[in-house]
């Protein structure tokens, strides 16, 4: 069982990455579109800025996400390296507290966002709800709970296979 629950969120963990680096991707093609549009053809198109926006916002939500699994968000560890272990185990376990806390809250209230606003419309883009632009708030929020809930019944992740593939690579270009 533990086996499954890991390989689901490796492959969770990939949708994570692909999602964020596709919003990447496309954003910076959008954002010189809108630059090329309004400078050189003299027509503003009304749609690159919300849509960067939005990619964005989904390049935030799910690669945080990520960065929480692979251990690769910012921590300021200065303090705490040099607290004995017994209290580094101790704070260790209320952050992974706190951080449930915070991804649950955001799961939550980000789904209630999207269905108190599925009934507007954003202007620049009529046919798309505000709901739909605010579904990687909850999204990404679950995906954090997952991957909270894994680090504190299977401790860290940051070390499998789908994580550090390219590790090596990196250390042999460096040298």
């Amino acid at each position: 069982m533990k086996n499954k629950l890991l390989h689901f969120n490796d492959a969770l963990y990939l949708a994570c990455i692909w999602v964020s680096g596709i919003s990447v991707l496309v954003m910076s093609l959008i954002v010189p579109w809108g630059i090329f549009a309004r400078y050189v053809l003299g027509t503003g198109s009304p749609w690159p800025e919300p849509v960067a926006v939005m990619l964005m916002v989904v390049f935030t939500f799910f690669g945080a996400s990520a960065a929480y699994r692979a251990r690769a968000h910012i921590a300021v560890a200065m303090v705490t390296d040099r607290l004995p272990k017994k209290m580094q185990l101790l704070l260790s376990s209320l952050i992974d507290v706190l951080m449930l806390i915070v991804a649950l809250f955001v799961t939550v209230y980000g789904t209630k966002l999207c269905l108190e606003t599925m009934n507007q419309s954003i202007g620049q883009l009529p046919w798309m709800p505000v709901g739909v632009t605010y579904l990687p708030v909850p999204l990404g929020g679950l995906t954090t709970v997952i991957f909270v809930l894994e680090h504190i019944v299977f401790g860290q992740q940051g070390n499998r296979a789908v994580v550090t593939f390219d590790h090596e690579k990196v250390k042999a270009e460096a040298a």
